[in-house]
């Protein structure tokens, strides 16, 4: 998840250097030129380099929108966040293409690696007096009904899983959850997403979540009130998609190079998916930490929130959706016994343990509106927990 686009020209620096990365590293393939390692940094940096100039296209694009749909801050931040995904799934489909277990394990993970975000930027925000950081409306009073519903879902499925598993039932004989369960499941994980977005607009949209925390960002908004031209829009929209598909295919390419290398070394299966989740989610908390700095809170927030509810209830079910697709249509093989998504330790696990984040997620945000600074390590110590055990015993 990405959003919050900074201004200035940086990004297009960023991708026009990425773009050349990409191009020096199929040169030198092309050429027969023996490079080693340099081939798969070259692929890994140039491609997220041209993945977050994508994202950052992506957001500009939406946030033209927003201004001229005069959405506050927080929202506007939460539409741009949800452009930024864009890029990032189709980067995913060629993941899912090429290593579809793999591809889905890493999903999951990246949501367990932006709970964690969420815990240590908590730690962040300006506080009071009493050590209480006071979080935006939106965020209380929406975001948390999307992570209760996602902590439901998650946990229900983690169980079917164990339970078709250890009886062997189903339709595929407890090998997996087939092509009609996967549609099922990201259909009902898009219908809270997309109920979500209709309420956070109607609700939120034109009303200013006016914190004193927020007050920079007010005047910023007061002081860039030009429409932006519906041509430039359409120009970012344009940009935003045609450089995603590059810099996807690139990271694509690389994840099936770290994964070797990583098998070649004796690290688990679920150590390449936390780092390559991490790489996915660089571009978004670099965006994150950007508007930090600019006293952006809002935004901020709405990302690193939306880097939870949005993998939750966007990318998930999209991942899903194309994982059951990419079998129907003969990219993937299905396992013997027709499943696609094999139910074994690794991927139970990332579903199951989404349960406790979502959880104490809900109920440090929910109670009050504020973090207190026991929540923050409550949730830091929950959500590394977490983490440790997928990578050291998943």
């Amino acid at each position: 998840m990405a959003g919050g686009g900074g201004g200035g020209t940086t990004w297009v620096k960023i991708l026009g250097l990425g773009l050349g990365l990409l191009t020096l590293s199929h040169g030198l393939v092309a050429a027969n030129v023996e490079v080693g390692l340099l081939h798969p940094a070259l692929l890994a940096i140039g491609g997220l380099m041209v993945v977050f100039g994508s994202c950052e296209a992506m957001i500009l694009c939406v946030e033209g929108i927003a201004a001229r749909m005069r959405w506050n801050p927080f929202v506007a931040g939460s539409m741009a966040g949800m452009a930024g995904n864009i890029p990032e799934l189709i980067m995913l489909g060629f993941v899912l293409a090429a290593k579809p277990r793999l591809g889905f394990i890493v999903v999951a993970m990246t949501l367990h690696v932006g709970a964690m975000a969420f815990g240590l930027y908590s730690a962040l925000l300006p506080r009071d007096a009493s050590g209480q950081a006071r979080l935006p409306e939106p965020l209380v009073k929406l975001s948390t009904d999307q992570f209760a519903g996602a902590a439901g879902i998650y946990f229900a499925t983690g169980l079917i899983m164990v339970l078709l598993r250890s009886f062997g039932a189903g339709s595929h004989g407890g090998e997996g959850l087939g092509p009609s369960d996967l549609y099922i499941i990201g259909a009902l994980l898009l219908l809270v997403q997309a109920v979500g977005t209709v309420e956070l607009i109607k609700r939120f949209g034109t009303t200013p979540d006016r914190g004193e925390w927020v007050s920079s960002v007010e005047e910023a908004e007061e002081a860039d009130e030009a429409p932006v031209p519906m041509g430039r829009i359409v120009a970012f929209g344009a940009l935003g998609l045609g450089t995603s598909v590059i810099g996807g295919h690139a990271v694509g390419d690389f994840a099936d190079i770290l994964v070797l290398r990583l098998a070649e070394a004796g690290y688990s299966e679920m150590v390449g998916a936390l780092v390559l989740s991490i790489f996915a989610c660089a571009g978004g908390y670099i965006m994150i930490a950007s508007a930090h700095m600019r006293g952006m809170y809002d935004l901020a927030l709405a990302n690193v929130s939306g880097a939870i509810t949005q993998n939750a209830v966007l990318v998930m079910p999209v991942a899903l959706i194309m994982l059951a697709a990419f079998s129907q249509v003969g990219v993937i093989a299905a396992l013997p016994n027709g499943a696609v998504l094999p139910i074994d330790l690794e991927t139970t696990s990332v579903v199951l343990l989404l349960f406790p984040p979502l959880l104490i997620l809900w109920k440090a945000v929910k109670d009050d509106g504020r973090v207190s600074w026991s929540e923050s390590a409550a949730m830091v110590a929950v959500f590394g927990l977490t983490l440790y055990f997928l990578a050291e015993h998943g």
